[in-house]
């Protein structure tokens, strides 16, 4: 990308802050290009939420009403906790669910399924998602997808993942009953995460070997080391497009 450096002269409170910043405006993009910054669902289904961040985004910024899913049932109270430091506790509620056996108990206007369909059967998520949709809502879904096989093995092994393919993805959706309206490679936009975040373990490393200090939490040196590694291949492998990261939108038939 260009601009993009690895600065690890910068506090690491600024490195994180560039993390979250990277990883809110790809977000917030993604909410655009759907059309939710003029047409915001009022409620909205968050499929592997994790700690809320996005769940947490679309309660703020568009005011919808957030059901968040999370397989984890500690992050459950977290995202409690976080949206209501952020003022939203009225409009985000974290259920510990699979989506696989998930049975709504209503209908939403939207899906939303952010860097979290990997770890999922796309067939049956795809169905779900139907199920949950009231007619013409949409699924959006950012996913990264194989581009070059040979990487396969390493990023699923890496992050326990089964990453598919953009046909995999039409055709599991075609069958559910969606049609795909939007398509965005996204790619270069998302690697400015790997940027900021191999500075962070970069810069996390050398403070620890500067000042023989602890490291903080499950970040041994071992870790914080293996992560430096690995994101600078991660950085290579999306800069060269070997995996692409896209915006999917699905609308479901009216």
């Amino acid at each position: 990308m260009p601009g993009s450096t690895l600065n690890t002269t910068v506090s690491q409170r600024i490195l994180q802050r560039r993390i979250v910043a990277s990883q809110e405006a790809i977000v917030d993009h993604a909410a655009r290009v759907w059309g939710a910054h003029t047409t915001p669902p009022a409620s909205l289904l968050d499929i592997g939420c994790g700690v809320g961040g996005a769940s947490i985004y679309w309660a703020q910024e568009h005011g919808t009403a957030v059901t968040g899913l999370t397989v984890a049932a500690e992050h459950v109270p977290v995202i409690g906790d976080f949206a209501f430091a952020a003022g939203v506790a009225d409009k985000v509620t974290a259920l510990h669910a699979d989506v696989h056996e998930y049975v709504p108990d209503r209908g939403y206007d939207a899906a939303y399924a952010n860097e979290s369909s990997g770890y999922m059967d796309r067939g049956r998520l795809f169905e779900v998602v139907a199920r949950c949709l009231k007619p013409g809502g949409w699924f959006g879904i950012q996913e990264h997808f194989v581009c070059r096989p040979e990487w396969t093995r390493f990023i699923d092994g890496y992050y326990r993942t089964r990453l598919g393919t953009l046909t995999e993805y039409i055709t599991a959706a075609e069958a559910a009953g969606f049609e795909l309206e939007q398509d965005e490679d996204v790619t270069d936009r998302v690697a400015e995460f790997w940027v900021q975040s191999m500075a962070w373990s970069t810069s996390e490393l050398d403070r620890v070997e500067r000042t023989s200090d602890t490291c903080k939490g499950a970040w041994t040196r071992e870790r914080l080391t293996e992560s430096a590694l690995v994101h600078g291949k991660l950085f290579r492998i999306w800069r060269d497009h070997a995996m692409e990261t896209r915006l999917l939108l699905f609308r479901k038939e009216a």
